[in-house]
């Protein structure tokens, strides 16, 4: 395992990182500083503790808020799509029927769209 000093709020850490995770633990200490300075830089609130506690509470909710999203999208019904046993418009009017049947002799012949 390795370590590197990362700064958070001007203070220095030396942290321990997984081989390969470097980058990815640079991006959460970037992470965690900027939410840690956005906090301090308003001026209400002044002990470290408090900041890093409020920072972390925030980080954690944007997470939360964007696994909630992320899980909303893929739980989303897709388009219908008609299968062979659903009713087809072909099946309800002789005139698409009539359609689809010239269209497929038409293509019959060549077999390609281009």
């Amino acid at each position: 395992m390795k370590q590197i000093e990362v700064q958070i709020m001007g203070q220095s850490y030396l942290l321990g990182c997984p081989d390969g995770g470097e980058a990815q633990l640079r991006e959460a200490v970037d992470r965690v500083d900027a939410a840690m300075c956005k906090i301090r830089d308003a001026g209400k609130v002044k002990a470290r503790d408090r900041i890093a506690v409020l920072a972390s509470l925030n980080l954690a909710f944007d997470l939360a808020a964007q696994q909630a999203s992320s899980a909303a999208a893929a739980a989303a019904p897709a388009p219908a799509v008609a299968s062979s046993t659903e009713e087809t418009a072909a099946d309800t009017d002789p005139k698409a029927a009539q359609l689809i049947q010239r269209l497929d002799q038409a293509l019959a012949g060549d077999g390609h769209l281009l």
